[in-house]
């Protein structure tokens, strides 16, 4: 327990050594995920309940949702090459005020379905942004601490958004308004703090570096594996709902199970990644973090009482995150070599989109198939954890 507490705050002091723009980048994630949890984990629910929605449906519109983010990335990570992070930080966050203001107000499919992708696509332009920009602001020796200190902030604001969803903001198209709000607010504060660094590929075309990330056959394959874990994590909002109706008629502690996964992250995710890295290395504790996302959907086949399959995969999942996620960051750079780290994040996500785009319409349709379809869930990250654990036996998983 010692050791822990000692590990923690050794990380959070070399907090004080990132970069003055590199602590506004991290602390930024806090308010983006504040705004972004008050309304996605009520989607579902507000897509079956208020719109009667099929099944598939639903995980259709959930899977446009994260594949106009994820499956775009590429997009925004270009754009921030050419234009620099600022312009296209600012652009997302207008971008997702619009499709806030349309889930609001749409009653129909079609508009739901547009304010869903306009609020993915948003996360597609600031979202490799700020990943290119932290990754080369911290430099080579810092970027695990400035990615792990990402993830604690982005779980304070997934705790906070979700809590303020179940207890303050009953009703969707309100909290869907409060979220927009928040965003003017996050976008004046970043015009005014936010300094302009130009894309370091400002003078050639925008296209122009997508066939050297396309030539990383490495990468390549590396961004294929971690692909699972998108569709893994996107498992929140589709299968989770669906097994808390399943044993409870309803989603109402969908707000605290997301609050557990939030404060496993913010409490364990520095000493875990210091121990990890001790331990595994970047490379092994990335596949491992993908062992435990298969676990995690492994367990809720197995007949347990009550909520005790949703607590264990909310918690396994998470565990598994906290493995993968930081490690798989830093180790985009290397990999890159250094080079249109803009173009390289966005692609790692845009990978992962078009995966949850196909996942999450097939799992929407297959989670009334009972255990089979979490083994046929499992199957997704023990995948990705072959292949990474492959990559990582010849070597190349290396900082």
């Amino acid at each position: 327990m010692t050791g822990s507490v000692s590990t923690r705050r050794k990380t959070l002091a070399r907090f004080g050594e990132l970069a003055p723009v590199v602590r506004l980048l991290v602390v930024t994630q806090l308010l983006f995920n504040i705004g972004f949890f008050l309304v996605l984990p009520y989607l579902a629910g507000h897509l079956v309940e208020d719109l009667a929605l099929a099944g598939w449906l639903v995980g259709l519109v959930l899977g446009l949702r994260t594949f106009s983010q994820q499956g775009l990335f590429l997009v925004g990570g270009t754009l921030t090459d050419r234009f620099g992070a600022k312009p296209v930080i600012l652009a997302g966050c207008a971008v997702r005020v619009a499709g806030f203001v349309l889930l609001a107000v749409s009653e129909t499919l079609p508009g739901v379905l547009a304010g869903a992708v306009l609020t993915g696509f948003a996360g597609a332009l600031f979202s490799p942004a700020v990943e290119a920009s932290l990754a080369r602001e911290a430099g080579p020796q810092l970027r695990g601490t400035a990615f792990a200190m990402l993830a604690v902030c982005g779980q304070i604001g997934a705790v906070t958004g979700p809590l303020l969803g179940a207890l303050v903001l009953t009703d969707f198209g309100l909290a869907c308004w409060v979220a927009a709000g928040l965003f003017v607010l996050i976008a004046i504060g970043h015009a005014w703090l936010l300094p302009y660094r130009p894309g370091e590929h400002a003078s050639e075309p925008v296209l122009a570096g997508w066939r050297e990330v396309f030539g990383n056959r490495v990468f390549v394959v590396f961004a294929v594996a971690y692909s699972g874990y998108l569709v893994s994590y996107n498992q929140l909002y589709l299968a989770l709902p669906s097994e808390l109706r399943s044993v409870t008629g309803g989603e109402a502690a969908l707000g605290w199970l997301f609050a557990l996964a939030s404060l496993i992250i913010v409490f364990g995710q520095l000493p875990t990644t210091a121990i990890a890295r001790r331990v595994l290395g970047p490379g092994r504790a990335v596949a491992a973090g993908f062992v435990l996302m298969a676990a995690a959907f492994a367990v809720v086949a197995v007949p347990l009482p009550g909520l005790l399959p949703a607590v264990l995969l909310v918690v396994l999942l998470t565990l598994g995150q906290m493995l993968a996620v930081p490690f798989a960051q830093e180790l985009v750079p290397a990999l890159a070599g250094e080079r249109r780290l803009g173009a390289h994040f966005g692609f790692l996500s845009s990978v992962g989109g078009v995966a949850v785009l196909i996942g999450s319409t097939a799992s929407g349709a297959v989670l009334g198939l009972g255990p089979v379809a979490w083994l046929l869930l499992a199957l997704v990250p023990l995948g990705g954890a072959v292949v990474l654990a492959v990559l990582v036996s010849r070597g190349v998983l290396v900082r």
